[in-house]
């Protein structure tokens, strides 16, 4: 069972063809995000390092990581963002790993979908038998963070400021899809197109 990396800058549509992978081909969908989300919970291990590196002042009420107020305070900051990455990262990739043994002995999808926004900083080509880049142009994206996730283009800038470059994205990725269009019939034909030549149907 293969395992295909989807990666991208923040607003590109990722979870766009993650959904398409998922409910058009059965692939079963990893996604890093949510992995670390669970691990952040009160209990589990990412939480107690998180609220010792920064503090109480991101907690809620509730005991939980507000995880607006972590996400502000490390997004103009660079080497907070790198500190947070430290204390997460290594837990979702070993998580994620486990997952991916679970679904190969369940042996049900056609093959894995894992999406991170730092799938190639971390480095899981060793996890992922190709990574693919899905790709929109920053005006695109800006517009997109704007109007779904109401976003000031202060926090855009910021948050593009700490992904890698197009340029990057390219020359490490095995394809590349252009999710810039307001048509998606465009992705899923890049996507079909994709699949078949690359060995994952």
């Amino acid at each position: 069972m293969k395992v295909l990396g989807i990666t991208g800058g923040v607003g590109a549509g990722k979870s766009t063809v993650l959904a398409y992978l998922e409910e058009r081909y059965g692939a079963k969908v990893i996604q890093a995000d949510l992995t670390a989300r669970r691990l952040q919970e009160p209990g589990e291990v990412c939480y107690d390092k998180i609220v010792e590196a920064f503090g109480k002042e991101i907690l809620s009420e509730d005991g939980s990581l507000n995880r607006k107020e972590l996400a502000r305070m490390v997004f103009s900051d660079s080497r907070k963002l790198e500190t947070l990455n430290r204390l997460v990262h290594p837990y979702v990739k070993e998580e994620i790993q486990r997952e991916i043994r679970e679904e190969r002995k369940r042996g049900t999808a056609p093959f894995i979908a894992l999406e991170a926004a730092l799938l190639l900083e971390d480095h899981y080509e060793t996890v992922c038998d190709e990574i693919w880049y899905i790709y929109a142009d920053p005006e695109t994206r800006a517009r997109r963070l704007e109007e779904s996730r109401g976003y000031t283009p202060k926090k855009i800038r910021d948050m593009m400021a700490n992904q890698l470059t197009e340029a990057q994205y390219r020359e490490k990725c095995n394809f590349a899809i252009d999710n810039s269009g307001n048509f998606v019939e465009n992705t899923y034909e890049q996507i079909d197109k994709g699949l078949k030549e690359h060995g994952f149907l």
